[in-house]
Formats: structure tokens, sequence, C-alpha cells
């Protein structure tokens, strides 16, 4: 459904992103993910048709964004992340006056009645925009990226601000739009990402740093494994055994337990399976494991490990030029 290919931006001598390439298919949930200024912005907005490249391809459906801007557009619902709602209209003028803007010819009464349903609400048609809360408004705001049935939806940051009530529902509705429609989110919640998205891409320094399957965040963790184990022994004589496992990089003691076992959290380099060698070296001395499994990666260490090492290898780079340019 989406295809970028080697889509470059450049203000002056500056990069806003160079070379970037990725695809998303139909009725994905994608979460883009980056610090602030890594590019995000600048590649939904060139998505959107709001920016142009400077070289490269930006393709929804086949179509190329440049060469075919209006029927693009078509295809495409945005909700920014301030949505541009019409606090005087009630919600049924808002929406009628998208579906006039779009050029819509579905059915405009079955088509908006449609839109309220999914986006629940229905109750609020008649109602002033400036009267609803800040969850419906995001609603309303939802809606009308929708008006048109397009075939990819562009959120940007759509929970922000909402209470907790709030969230959860939006993160539901986002879900549910994934079934007929392929999404993107943007957004710094991480754990938002990881709830909601099939897929994850993280952007940095105007490159993708990583691009995984929401279920295996881990394996984009570059970096020590870390393993939680209980064994029953002497916490000091343990501990000195676990350190002289190979590939072990950090172990320490975290809890003793009133039986006699304690807790240790070890580290091993990512590549290392280190559970053999650690339950044989824990057999020999006579101390049973009580309990041995690895600790999840979450998203926030992802996402630290990725950029931290793509700003230090970015950094190293620089420091060369300076170097090959005296």
């Amino acid at each position: 459904m989406i295809k970028i290919e080697h889509l470059t931006k450049k203000y002056g001598d500056r990069y806003a992103i160079h070379d970037v390439n990725f695809e998303i298919g139909d009725g994905e949930i994608v979460g883009f993910l980056g610090p602030n200024g890594a590019g995000k912005t600048t590649t939904m907005s060139i998505l959107t048709g709001y920016l142009s490249s400077t070289s490269g391809k930006a393709m929804i459906d086949g179509l190329d964004i440049l060469e075919h801007p209006t029927a693009v557009k078509k295809k495409i619902g945005y909700l920014p992340e301030f949505p541009p709602l019409y606090l005087e209209m009630t919600v049924k003028e808002y929406l009628s006056f998208i579906y006039d803007l779009k050029k819509c010819t579905l059915n405009k009464k079955e088509h908006l009645a449609e839109i309220c349903k999914v986006t629940k609400i229905e109750n609020e048609f008649d109602r002033l925009i400036g009267n609803l809360s800040k969850g419906y408004r995001q609603r309303v705001g939802i809606a009308g990226a929708l008006v048109g049935n397009p075939q990819v939806v562009i959120f940007d940051e759509p929970t922000n601000g909402l209470d907790p009530k709030q969230i959860i529902d939006i993160r539901s509705l986002i879900k549910e739009l994934g079934k007929d429609h392929t999404v993107i989110l943007s957004t710094h919640i991480l754990s938002e990402v990881k709830s909601i998205c099939d897929r994850i891409i993280i952007i940095n320094e105007g490159q993708i740093v990583a691009d995984v399957k929401t279920e295996n965040i881990e394996q984009a963790l570059r970096g020590n494994k870390k393993l939680s184990v209980t064994v029953a022994g002497p916490a000091p004589a343990v501990l000195a055994a676990i350190k002289k496992i190979n590939g072990v990089t950090y172990a320490a003691c975290s809890v003793n337990y009133s039986d006699g076992s304690s807790a240790f959290i070890v580290e091993s380099v990512n590549d290392a399976d280190i559970r053999k060698p650690l339950f044989y070296a824990m057999a020999q001395n006579g101390w049973p494991i009580t309990s041995m499994e690895y600790m999840s990666a979450n998203i926030e260490d992802v996402f630290i490990s990725v950029v931290d090492e793509t700003e230090e290898e970015l950094s190293k780079e620089r420091i060369s030029e300076g170097r090959d340019n005296k």
C-alpha cells in the first residue's frame, strides 16, 4: 500500500531525512517513532503531499505522490496533532464541510452516518464542536480523516492530552480501523505503540534505524540480554561462579530470601545463550536453580538502544570526516 524508496529532503546543506526506505502493506498498523527532530514529521508531510521531496519516491497504492497528487490525497486521511476543527460548527456541519471539500462522491447521508457509527459520535451529531470534551473532539477529527473512505490513515499524536479512559477508547478505535485501513501512528507514548501496532519503525537523524514486528521487539535490542535466576546456595559463592561463565558481562545479587536462596540479575552478550552453562555450573556445586527466565526487553529499552547507537555511529563518522578534511 505504501512504498518509500530512497526518500530524501534537504534544506540547504542539512538533511531532514536521507535515503529513507520502507514499505507498509494493506491493513498494517505501523508505529512511526523517533526523537524530536528525527524526521518523523518531514516523512509524514511528504506522504500527505504537504511537502515535496528533494529526491526519491513516495507511493500510495502504486501512485507517485508528486506525479499524481490529487489522486493520492483521496487515498489518505490525516489527523494532525491538533485537529483543525471549527468550534462554531456542529459535528454534522463540520463533516458535511469536509465531505464537500474532499469532493466525495459516496452517498452523503449514509457515508457520514457510517463514519459517526464507527467513531461512536452518533449522539453528538447535532452538537457544537466547541461544547464537546477533548476526547470527543478527537473522535470528530478522526471522523473527518475517514471521510471519503481513504485506504491510508495517518495519526500524529492521537491521544495527546486525553484522560486515561479517553486514551483507551481512542486506542481501541485505532485498532478497529486497522481492520479496514492501513494505519501509520506517530506518537511519543511508547507503550501506546506496543499495544496498538503490528510493526514499529524507528527513525533517527533522518534515517531508519529499526524496522521490526512488534512481537519481535526484543530482537531489535542492540545490547546485552538480561536473565533473572534464583539459586538455592550461598549468595557470594553463587555470584562468583556466575561471573566466571563465558559470555556473562554483568551479574549481581538482587534479593536474598529467608529460605537461603537468592535472586540474581545476569547480563550476557546478545548472541550468547548462557542458560545451559549456568545450569551446569550450579549443578556442579550442588546449588539448585529454582527459577530462571529472560527479562523481556520493553520498547523503551529498544528505542533508547537503537537511537543511542545510531547517534554514536554518526558522531564517529563526523569526527572521521573532520580528520579527512584537514
